[in-house]
């Protein structure tokens, strides 16, 4: 059989769809390997991965040139897929040429762009664009996978098409995410970034449905009872402009700290130094940095709303309403102040965590993809 896996954005970046991308690449290489007779596998890549990308197996390489997004995915990509002839390709995002006719399967990480389009979907033909692509791309797929049971309830509701159409593979946690080995490189961490004294954490993206308006607005009651500082990673969005004009507002600006894009090594010495993870997204596909934390010892208070509490399990973490300002709060100091229930939701996400392999994902993809 011939496989093709559209790599155009592949990452080797701890961060969303890349990184999924590059763990189900890697590992499908190997798996294949191992195959009695090994399937063909074609990667379409855009620069600069397509020159990076290095294999100790015989893949074929495809360079595409067309961004996701773009006018040139849905031409230029189309062509290249139709001229190298696959008996299946996977798309590991939704953004599949429309006039692509061939056997396919398809996962779908989440429907924020059809619940929270944000300030970056603001013209019409940007929505219609979307709906047309990702409709399309759904209701043709030969198997569809989602990374969450809420995300294939989301699917079905929007798209009307059959539960049974739909394959629940859940993502993994990368092996980086652990107790940091050495204090003293967390130490410079935090004294890279002026963090003083025991704080909260959120990591993630700056994007309207992650809430982060109403935290900031918690944290300030939390600071009625508590000396904690609040570090919010991520890079800077001008299109949210709101977040740091929120922290002004408050005369928050020496107690909350904005790292920006932190190293990934940086990254894990904070999640292993926080005090408690706070996640007040509104709505996630599946929610990595919750588990990120707990398999790095680290209390998580998150939101109970879509996938959330389905990936970080009953009892694993505390969860709150992301829409009341006040039960964030109340959340997060009930576990500020008591130790013994830091104790338990350590250990018990630690073990929650392990059940998330990028393995055990890869193993699941690749059986869908060879059943067309």
């Amino acid at each position: 059989m011939k496989i093709g896996i559209d790599c155009r954005l592949f990452s080797s970046n701890f961060t969303g769809i890349g990184r999924y991308t590059h763990e189900l690449v890697t590992n499908i290489i190997e798996m294949n390997r191992k195959l009695p007779e090994p399937h063909e596998l074609v990667l379409f890549f855009n620069n600069p991965e397509y020159k990076e990308f290095r294999s100790l197996q015989p893949v074929k390489k495809v360079l595409v040139r067309a961004k996701h997004y773009s006018f040139a995915e849905q031409w230029r990509f189309w062509r290249k897929l139709v001229k190298e002839k696959c008996d299946v390709v996977h798309f590991p995002h939704f953004n599949k040429p429309i006039l692509y006719r061939d056997k396919y399967t398809l996962t779908i990480h989440d429907l924020t762009l059809s619940m929270f389009p944000g300030k970056k979907m603001t013209k019409w033909y940007h929505r219609l664009a979307y709906h047309l692509v990702i409709s399309s791309a759904i209701k043709k797929a030969k198997h569809v996978i989602a990374i969450s049971e809420n995300t294939k309830k989301d699917i079905v509701e929007h798209f009307r098409i059959k539960p049974e159409q739909i394959e629940v593979v859940y993502n993994g946690v990368n092996e980086e995410f652990d107790l940091m080995k050495d204090p003293e490189e967390t130490k410079k961490t935090l004294r890279k970034y002026g963090i003083s004294k025991q704080f909260l954490l959120y990591a993630g993206v700056w994007r309207n449905h992650k809430n982060l308006v109403r935290l900031i607005e918690a944290f300030e009651k939390v600071r009625e009872e508590s000396d904690l500082m609040l570090v919010i990673t991520g890079k800077p969005d001008p299109h949210y402009p709101e977040v740091q004009d929120k922290v002004k507002e408050l005369g928050l600006e020496e107690v909350v700290i904005f790292p920006g894009m932190v190293s990934e090594n940086e990254l894990v010495h904070l999640y292993t130094a926080a005090t408690i993870f706070v996640f007040p997204s509104l709505y996630e596909g599946f929610g990595l940095p919750p588990l990120e934390a707990m398999r790095c010892g680290t209390p998580v208070v998150a939101s109970n709303t879509s996938s959330i509490p389905e990936i970080c399990g009953e009892g694993n973490a505390i969860f709150f309403d992301p829409y009341i300002v006040s039960d964030i709060a109340e959340k997060i100091m009930m576990v500020y102040k008591d130790a013994g229930l830091q104790a338990q939701l350590i250990q018990r996400g630690a073990k929650r965590a392990a059940d998330f392999s990028w393995d055990k994902m890869s193993e699941d993809t690749f059986k869908i993809i060879q059943d067309v």
